[in-house]
């Protein structure tokens, strides 16, 4: 008979879940990139991308949590409170608890998705926080006039091509501009003092002021709670027995996955300006965290 159990459980884990029923499983999904931004030859980072996977895992049968994997620079301000307010609907549909693992990154839109868990966990050199808004661009009004390139322009509307990268900036639009920064800004700390409660710690001037930390320091702040990957986290919690499931997030193309991250990009930016200066976009979203 002891012989039998042994190979039974030799065998156990290539079984479906229905048949592991003392294994504890967790679903497992990788919320990687950035945040509505259009990239080259893979899947951008939004809630159409992120909810067939956030369903599934939700939807699992006897699935004790749900882990998100978060490695986020962020980006766009409405696709992260979106991929936040459909995790945070599914946990309390499903009354299941929800776990965030940052591993380089988790900043700006990239933290705010990671405060939809119920704990957040992050290795010590990872970085946390941004909790703020930036707006960046480039200036061509200058660059066009030495070339005699002259931009034509109509609206109805006076405000229709505010901050129009081929005109000289006028103070009104960015004064604008500042105001609705503002009031994404009030919303995001609102967020994430709803989130971490009486868990932060600190001066919210300086907590609220845009700047990242190690985690080491993101602790100390209350902006995690604790430090470890997702493997010895959910072992610890779950035993080490527990089973991760990982749910995909999206397929990318045959030609992304044969060229890589780096050279899909410059080859499709070689067809494709718009997309190439997407792809610069990002890159200077991770170089910002020194990734």
């Amino acid at each position: 008979m002891s012989y039998l159990s042994s190979a039974v459980d030799k065998i156990r884990h290539l079984l479906p879940n229905r048949f592991q029923s003392d294994r504890p499983v967790v679903a497992v999904v990788r919320l990687k990139g950035a945040i509505g931004m259009a990239q080259p030859l893979q899947q951008s980072l939004t809630l159409n991308a992120a909810v067939p996977a956030l369903e599934k895992a939700f939807s699992m049968k006897g699935i004790r949590a749900v882990a998100l994997a978060v490695n986020s620079p962020g980006g766009s301000p409405a696709q992260s409170h979106l991929i936040y307010q459909r995790i945070k609907a599914l946990s309390a549909e499903k009354n299941i608890p929800v776990f965030a693992f940052v591993e380089d990154v988790a900043a700006s839109g990239g933290y705010m998705i990671a405060c939809a868990a119920d704990e957040i966990f992050a290795d010590p050199t990872s970085i946390v926080g941004s909790i703020g808004v930036v707006s960046a661009g480039f200036g061509f009004d200058r660059f066009i006039e030495r070339f005699g390139i002259e931009r034509r322009v109509h609206t109805a509307g006076e405000s229709k091509a505010m901050l129009d990268p081929f005109q000289p900036e006028n103070p009104d639009d960015v004064a604008r501009l500042k105001l609705l920064q503002e009031k994404i800004h009030v919303f995001f700390k609102d967020l994430v003092r709803s989130s971490r409660k009486e868990k932060l710690k600190g001066d919210e001037a300086f907590l609220f002021s845009g700047a990242f930390w190690v985690g080491l320091e993101a602790l100390d702040l209350g902006l995690i709670d604790g430090y470890g990957d997702i493997r010895s986290v959910l072992r610890k919690k779950f035993g080490d027995k527990v089973k991760m499931s990982l749910i995909p997030l999206g397929r990318t193309s045959m030609l992304s996955r044969l060229l890589g991250r780096g050279g899909a990009q410059a080859g499709i930016g070689l067809l494709d300006p718009q997309a190439a200066i997407a792809a610069v976009e990002e890159r200077a979203l991770w170089a910002r965290y020194g990734l």
